[in-house]
């Protein structure tokens, strides 16, 4: 897969994204860890925004995989329009915010760009937004009557959150191994395709001055006495 394949991947289709001209935004679904590669043309910014509940936690982290400098302008903003977070041209972030009540709005701006597109990767893991919590009252239901039980629910519940947890976070590194080797795919590819032009122009060069060489010898050794005559 070279950079210009890995460029055409789509988002998910179990989630959805619209990306738009600034200033427009786009609603990711209600998942707790969601993760999205798009391109950003040259001289463009797209901006996305996530809902938020207080007191939970919003990580993201972005990675530039493909395109001239691999860089880009961060932005974070709050449901106030507070900048938390600026990055100016960098190729990756991560950034974990606690969050209020709203709409963050977080963009990728290549507006300083005039010709090179990029490819980003981002992942974002919402924490403490409700679900664990309405899932630990269903289990408490059940917990009234369990003195006959040798093992008590409570330990189930603790045991199945810590496997939770171990997996998710299992899953969260994979996928951050998948980018690191798709950005480093694309610079040895892209590496490789300038050493092989610049092998072809040496061979062109050395070419030519082997033929001038030739040239230059036979002209030497030419019988300079026919045209006395």
């Amino acid at each position: 897969m070279g950079p210009r394949t890995w460029s055409r991947l789509l988002l998910p289709l179990g989630c959805f994204a619209l990306l738009l001209p600034p200033p427009g935004a786009a609603e990711f679904s209600p998942s707790l860890d969601s993760d999205f590669t798009f391109t950003l043309p040259a001289g463009r910014k797209e901006c996305f925004y996530q809902p938020m509940r207080k007191e939970a936690s919003l990580e993201l982290e972005y990675q530039v995989l493909d395109g001239a400098g691999l860089d880009v302008d961060f932005h974070l903003l709050s449901p106030k329009g507070e900048t938390l977070v600026f990055d100016e041209r960098k190729s990756d972030g991560v950034h974990t915010v606690e969050t209020e009540d709203g709409d963050y709005m977080f963009c990728f701006d290549n507006t300083f760009s005039t010709i090179s597109e990029k490819v980003i990767f981002f992942e974002l893991i919402l924490d403490n937004m409700g679900e664990d919590g309405e899932d630990q009252e269903d289990w408490k239901k059940y917990v009234t009557g369990t003195d006959l039980l040798d093992m008590k629910l409570e330990d189930i519940l603790e045991s199945i959150n810590s496997v939770k947890a171990r997996l998710s976070k299992s899953v969260q590194i994979q996928t951050l191994l998948r980018a690191f080797e798709a950005r480093d795919r694309n610079i040895q590819e892209s590496n490789f395709d300038r050493v092989n032009f610049w092998s072809m122009v040496n061979l062109g060069v050395m070419v030519v001055v082997s033929a001038l060489q030739v040239y230059m010898l036979k002209s030497l050794f030419e019988d300079k006495r026919k045209s006395r005559t």
